[in-house]
């Protein structure tokens, strides 16, 4: 009188079917964990087949059944690491972690922005993000960025498809308003975080005001013909050529470095912050800054 194994056949059927969809999939180019969820339904029918071979062989012998419960349990966690990555593929989840494990760090050139300015725009009120950003004065009759963005990608790429994707920019009557967007960030367990370094060039006879959000900005601002305001920076790196007109104030900022004429010393203990001026020529254009934790002066 034979005995029957139920779980033994099931074992051995479903490694023999996994190790074949293996081996294809290394010379099909078939994804492993598209192999893995499409694979667990073999074990339903391996097992049904077995269920069937009992039933048939037991009106001829009458086996004494028995089971496997070492091959039973081992079928079934491959049936349930199968359904988990169909269940994870459904979702998006799988997808989503595949992306983050092929993730590369890859630079991109940002879309070049440019907006034509007239006799009838004055001002440009600006308004940055926490990103590092260079500010220049130009000859151009535009106001123009142009830089660089760090992100990480897996299918290498670009975040962007225009400029459209990261600043915006609107006329007011004679102001034009250009704030520059963040760009998207992936929060939680597939976070992602983006970095750039941008260059803005401002025509150099409009005045400017600068709405900063915690940044780190650069300005340079050449032969200036105009006033400009800073507001709201981390710090603020000023680069001024000594054949310059202009002045340069720098109220109620937490520290300063280089050719500064200190008015009113500050002292970190009260929460008292430095005044202080520059000026190079006869000082005809203002360039003022405040509310920014430090201001670092450069001179030429």
């Amino acid at each position: 009188m034979r005995t029957w194994r139920v779980g033994t056949f099931s074992m051995g059927a479903s490694l023999l079917f996994l190790g074949l969809f293996l081996f294809l999939s290394r010379f099909m180019g078939l994804d492993l964990v598209h192999v893995m969820s499409a694979w667990w339904p073999v074990l339903l029918i391996v097992l049904g087949i077995e269920i069937l071979l009992y039933l048939f062989f037991s009106r001829q012998e009458k086996p004494i059944l028995k089971y496997d419960f070492v091959s039973i349990l081992f079928v079934g966690l491959l049936g349930m690491v199968g359904i988990l990555f169909a269940t994870l593929s459904a979702t998006g989840i799988m997808g989503k972690v595949e992306e983050v494990v092929a993730r590369e760090e890859r630079s991109f050139e940002l879309p070049d922005f440019s907006y034509q300015i007239d006799d009838t725009i004055k001002r440009v009120v600006l308004k940055t993000t926490a990103y590092q950003t260079t500010i220049e004065a130009t000859d151009e009759k535009e106001v123009s960025m142009f830089g660089t963005y760090r992100t990480q990608t897996a299918k290498k790429e670009k975040l962007l498809a225009s400029a459209d994707d990261y600043v915006y920019a609107n006329k007011k009557g004679d102001t034009l308003y250009v704030n520059v967007k963040t760009l998207p960030n992936e929060l939680g367990p597939f976070y992602s975080h983006q970095e750039v370094a941008s260059t803005i060039l401002i025509p150099k006879g409009v005045e400017l005001e600068v709405i900063s959000t915690g940044a780190d900005l650069t300005l340079n601002p050449r032969a200036l013909e105009n006033n400009w305001s800073i507001k709201g920076a981390s710090s603020l790196d000023v680069k001024v050529d000594q054949s310059s007109n202009l002045k340069i104030e720098a109220v109620g900022v937490d520290s300063i470095n280089g050719a500064w004429n200190v008015t009113e010393e500050g002292d970190p203990n009260t929460g008292d912050r430095v005044d202080a001026v520059h000026q190079s020529g006869e000082g005809k254009y203002n360039i003022t800054i405040s509310n920014t934790h430090y201001v670092n002066l450069t001179t030429n």
